[in-house]
C-alpha cells in the first residue's frame, strides 16, 4: 500500500514540474480528435500536428485557420503560466576567530544581612523572657 502511494505521489510531482493539470488530462480526447482531423483534413502526422499547434508552426496556422480558433482553445496544454525563483548568495567575508571564553567572577552578593535599626529593637521590647 505504501508503495502504490508512494508511486502515486511521485506521478503527481512529476507531471506538476511538467505542467500538467488535472483540466489537460480531461481534454486529451479533444487533442486526439483534432489530430484526426488534420490527418484526414491536411494530411499531417503527429509532429506536424504538435507543431501546429504547440511549436514553431503555431503562429502561421493559427493565422491561416482562424476557423478552427475555437477547436484550438479546446485542446489540452494551452495555458501560460510563469515561475520565478530567486535565489540569493550571501558571502561572509569576515574572518571571526574564536576566542577562548574567560570565566567571570562575580563579586556581587544577592543576599546580605543588616542588622536591625529599630528603636524598639534597641529598648529591649522584643527579647526573649529571661529567668
Amino acid at each position: 500500500m505504501s508503495k502504490l502511494i508512494s508511486i502515486s505521489i511521485s506521478i503527481i510531482i512529476l507531471m506538476q514540474s511538467f505542467g500538467i493539470q488535472i483540466n489537460d488530462i480531461s481534454q486529451i480526447d479533444e487533442f486526439i480528435e483534432h489530430a484526426q482531423f488534420h490527418n484526414e483534413e491536411y494530411g499531417d502526422n503527429i509532429i506536424v500536428f504538435i507543431a501546429k499547434h504547440y511549436g514553431e508552426l503555431k503562429a502561421e496556422h493559427a493565422q491561416d485557420h482562424q476557423e478552427e480558433k475555437e477547436e484550438h482553445e479546446e485542446l489540452p496544454f494551452q495555458q501560460q503560466s510563469q515561475l520565478t525563483s530567486i535565489t540569493a548568495i550571501v558571502f561572509n567575508t569576515q574572518r571571526s576567530e574564536l576566542k577562548l571564553l574567560e570565566p567571570l567572577e562575580y563579586k556581587k552578593h544577592n543576599f546580605f544581612y543588616q542588622a536591625p535599626s529599630s528603636s524598639l529593637h534597641c529598648d529591649g521590647l522584643f527579647q526573649p523572657p529571661k529567668f
